[in-house]
């Protein structure tokens, strides 16, 4: 049990807690190889500021801030960094937390990997293409999977037709 800063301190000197610090978000692992790949230079002139934020830093964006949590049409979201197709707009669903969300990715979309950013276990979702951050997945979704995709629209581009 952690209950001071000297203890904190001891444990880490120890080498305790070097699991959970260098577990504390993919950044810190080794780095994935992703079909589609670009210098940091090329994707700041390829994304607009706060899509490098998002999708190459691992940001957020403000809850409601994002017009594709209330687009209607039918379509794919595909990745604002390489056009990847991602969800088709059939398993979009008002989820009422602000952000785009689905139920269940198109095959081949989208990857997964652990994010303890904040000091507890969450399935980070990103681009299987590039490798770009999304958002997270929850286990409080409607059916028939019971998932939550809660995406960042700014991570998002919609492509209005088919879905």
């Amino acid at each position: 049990m952690i209950n001071n800063r000297r203890s904190f301190i001891g444990l880490l000197l120890a080498g305790m807690l070097t699991p959970l610090a260098s577990a504390c978000g993919r950044a810190a692992e080794a780095k994935e190889k992703f079909p589609f790949t670009l210098s940091e230079t090329q994707w700041r002139k390829r994304l607009s500021a706060a899509e490098y934020r998002i999708l190459r830093e691992e940001g957020t964006e403000r809850a409601y801030s994002s017009p594709l949590n209330d687009e209607k049409r039918s379509g794919i979201y595909a990745c604002a960094g390489c056009d990847n197709r991602l969800y088709s707009s059939r398993t979009k669903f008002e989820s009422g937390t602000g952000w785009p969300s689905f139920y269940r990715p198109l095959k081949g979309g989208v990857g997964t990997s652990t994010d303890y950013k904040l000091g507890y276990p969450r399935t980070e979702v990103h681009c299987a293409r590039c490798g770009g951050h999304l958002g997270h997945v929850f286990d409080d979704g409607p059916a028939p999977t019971g998932k939550r995709y809660c995406m960042n629209g700014v991570a998002l581009d919609f492509i209005p037709g088919p879905a």
